[in-house]
């Protein structure tokens, strides 16, 4: 393995950064998210990037402790340099409607921006569970929990889809994030990997969840493989209340959010990237 594809056991803070990425970063964190913004970060950040040499930066990123390796995995490189515009419409949503005792799955956690900045505002009674199927980012995800006092988040190292076993994870070897169990790109060079997967059900079960408040699903165009076998075998009593899904450019995707809104899903946000959708409290009329 390359270098930048391992975690460093080190004590956080040994990659503290320097007194100038410390500059660095406090501009591009202050950028606003107009285009002028985010081009002047985007820059900053490139020249940034360069003087890093492939190194790790111990940073804390939305109210939580982090090694990020910004290299092949733009989230890692958002959490760094420009937390701001990491989905903040999204994660400002999951904040309001999850209170008290509630269950959050960040699937496709990659190493944890989702499940990390919930943790950072929940209380102690919360379950967040966080799904990561790409073995050297789940090992990320893991050091990024273990820094943090936040003994309510677990990670699992799996795909969910629709079958319990063993499937092919495709895998951007430009943007490791970009990782699914079906391939979406004919352009991206992929690298393929063997992992193992569940189904959304049978995790639930593992789990012994008896409700899910929220699931944010990042799993590149195969969301329906995630959903559609759990809606149809699972009681709509463990059905998500809040779905935060990516809106995938395919027919499948189109599909799976027409059934939502057959099943009693409304749609309550649309961003650039995602969609929300929020079960009624009683089925379709």
């Amino acid at each position: 393995m390359s270098r930048d594809s391992l975690v460093e056991s080190a004590p956080f803070g040994a990659y503290a950064p320097s007194r100038l990425l410390r500059m660095t970063l406090n501009a591009t964190r202050r950028c606003p998210a107009s285009w002028l913004g985010k081009r002047a970060a985007f820059l900053v950040r490139g020249l940034a990037m360069r003087a890093l040499r492939g190194r790790p930066v111990d940073v804390v990123s939305l109210g939580a402790r982090m090694r990020l390796y910004p290299y092949r995995n733009n989230a890692e490189k958002r959490l760094l340099f420009t937390p701001q515009y990491f989905d903040p419409r999204e994660r400002a949503l999951l904040a309001e409607r999850l209170k008290g005792d509630f269950v959050f799955l960040d699937v496709g956690a990659s190493v944890g921006g989702y499940a990390l900045a919930i943790a950072a505002i929940a209380g102690r009674r919360a379950r967040i569970l966080a799904v990561e199927p790409l073995p050297t980012l789940f090992e990320r995800l893991a050091y990024n929990i273990r820094q943090s006092d936040f003994a309510n988040v677990k990670a699992v190292s799996c795909a969910l889809a629709d079958v319990d076993g063993e499937v092919t994870l495709f895998v951007n070897t430009h943007n490791q994030g970009e990782s699914s169990v079906r391939i979406v790109s004919a352009e991206a060079r992929v690298e393929q990997v063997r992992v193992r997967a569940k189904t959304l059900l049978t995790l639930a079960r593992e789990e012994g969840y008896a409700k899910i408040d929220a699931i944010k699903l990042d799993v590149e165009g195969a969301e329906d493989l995630v959903l559609d076998p759990f809606l149809n075998a699972a009681p709509r009593a463990l059905w998500p209340r809040l779905i935060v899904m990516e809106f995938a450019l395919l027919q499948v995707g189109a599909q799976l959010e027409e059934r939502l809104r057959r099943l009693g899903y409304r749609e309550i946000l649309r961003t650039g990237e995602n969609v929300a959708y929020e079960l009624a409290e009683e089925g379709p009329g």
